[in-house]
């Protein structure tokens, strides 16, 4: 049954949330092709139930109808909302290395409404240079650069022995998110949002994965 009525206002849980982006992904692969879309589809593609794809959307408001399906549009819209990416959110990169220049050309960044509008870095050497058409500039003009690009969030491309101190000038300079690629545990004000991706944890879990044959509980269910 698609289009379950649910209160707008209703909280979405961590573990929602990153379903949603899954459905997401699904939902923008298919609208060029499908106008409707049914739960299953989603449900399938994505390996979680009906019923718990059918749940995650009612909490998006009414949306859908019985036997027909979501019309893609409108639920691509809905999600994007839900999701906070109904808008342009403003980052810097702090941390002009390997992976932070890969992070720069990855185009599905500004495809989902995110844009970087600086780069930062503590080497001397790096600061100056012109990459991806931003200029490098010290980190320790964090604080007045910050609030000049208007800048939300920070993502954090740097080594693990420089990510604390880096991550509190962010926090001191305005930042109300930050994303940590650096492979340490950051502990940050709690009105300061923290997503971590530790790459050798992600391989860690797929090594546990190879060895025992099973996979633990993913991320896409149910809280």
């Amino acid at each position: 049954m698609e289009g379950v009525p649910a209160e707008r206002s209703q909280r979405l849980s961590r573990a929602a949330a990153q379903r949603l982006s899954l459905y997401l992904r699904c939902v923008d692969d298919w609208t060029t092709d499908s106008e409707k879309i049914s739960s299953s589809r989603i449900a399938e593609a994505v390996g979680v139930s009906d019923a718990q794809v059918r749940r995650d959307l009612a909490a998006l408001g009414h949306l859908g109808q019985r036997g027909v399906g979501y019309d893609a549009r409108e639920l691509a819209s809905a999600i994007r909302t839900a999701l906070g990416i109904n808008r342009q959110w403003r980052a810097v990169l702090v941390g002009v290395g390997n992976l932070g220049r890969a992070l720069l050309r990855y185009q599905g960044f500004r495809a989902q409404g995110f844009r970087i509008v600086g780069l930062f870095d503590s080497d001397p050497s790096k600061v100056g240079q012109e990459v991806e058409g931003l200029t490098v500039e010290a980190v320790s003009t964090l604080p007045e650069r910050l609030n000049e690009l208007q800048a939300e969030l920070g993502v954090l491309t740097v080594p693990g022995e420089t990510a604390h101190s880096v991550a509190e000038a962010l926090v001191t300079a305005g930042v109300r998110g930050i994303l940590n690629f650096a492979p340490v545990v950051l502990k940050l004000p709690r009105r300061v949002r923290l997503v971590t991706v530790d790459l050798a944890i992600q391989l860690e879990q797929l090594a546990f994965q190879v060895q025992h044959g099973e996979a633990p509980p993913r991320a896409t269910d149910e809280e």
